[in-house]
């Protein structure tokens, strides 16, 4: 009888050590909702520099012009797209059970990488080398739609499992700091001086 006390035992503070752990784990981490913020944002005075170097080499503004203005549509596209992102990842986590939340978590994720991938195709098109008007050199942007999804996708994940060990209030404080105003995408016009 002792032997399997002492057994359960073991077992218990394996388990608890495992469980330790996890609410150790980096759950409450939103560092790559900051990233994806930063990535997207960097991407407008690079693109704009592009539009300025051709309205320059052709000595026609409306080039920059034009092409600002195109840009600020396409930003706009996936501005609104990051806002209902972040708000609908939190719905999911607040208002389902762990397993319909992971699916109504996928769902949304790959919303975010169509949007993420059709934005990265229009800046890549649009400053390629011998792209348009054949201006030299490629504008490099850091900027990988899959590996920026699957890394927003793990956080959250992980704020879900995070969430789920709250109560209450606890949880909706948890999950509302991602729509802060730091996680907000800054205004196009703000950039695009």
């Amino acid at each position: 009888m002792k032997r399997y006390n002492l057994l359960i035992v073991l077992l218990l503070l394996i388990f608890n050590a495992a469980t330790a752990q996890k609410k150790d784990s980096p759950a409450a981490d939103f560092s790559s909702v900051r990233e994806t913020k930063a990535k997207i944002e960097n991407t407008i005075p690079l693109v704009i520099k592009h539009l300025q170097d051709i309205s320059t080499k052709e000595g026609d503004n409306n080039i920059l012009t034009n092409g600002k203005t195109a840009l600020k549509r396409e930003y706009g596209i996936l501005e609104s797209e990051w806002y209902l992102y972040r708000g609908n990842m939190n719905n999911c986590i607040l208002n389902k059970s762990s397993k319909k939340a992971k699916k109504c978590m996928e769902y949304h994720t790959q919303y975010l990488r169509s949007t993420l991938i059709n934005y990265n195709n229009y800046i890549t098109n649009l400053t390629r080398k011998n792209g348009y008007l054949g201006v030299e050199g490629d504008t490099k942007f850091d900027f990988n739609p899959s590996e920026i999804s699957t890394k927003l996708s793990e956080a959250y994940f992980n704020a879900g499992d995070a969430a789920g060990r709250m109560k209450g209030n606890q949880k909706k404080e948890f999950m509302s700091q991602t729509m802060a105003e730091d996680y907000k995408l800054r205004p196009y016009a703000e950039m695009a001086q």
